[in-house]
């Protein structure tokens, strides 16, 4: 999986939250056999991070979380 495949499969699960009003990642809106995938996803993404080649905040923005 590439980086900008695992970025967009991070993106279908970013949910609002209804006590702060701040975005996120909800890893229990996947269906339990894909969770590996979503797993998979993102360690690829922080793994980007890990190396500096994106910085956290960038990461967070590329996902719509920021």
């Amino acid at each position: 999986m590439s980086f900008e495949e695992a970025l967009k499969k991070l993106k279908s699960i970013v949910k609002n939250s209804h006590l702060d009003n701040q975005k996120h990642l909800d890893l229990t809106l996947v269906d339990i056999n894909e969770r590996g995938e979503y797993e998979k996803a993102l360690m690829i993404v922080n793994h980007e991070v890990a190396l500096g080649k994106i910085t956290k905040d960038e990461l967070l923005q590329l996902l719509g979380v920021l």
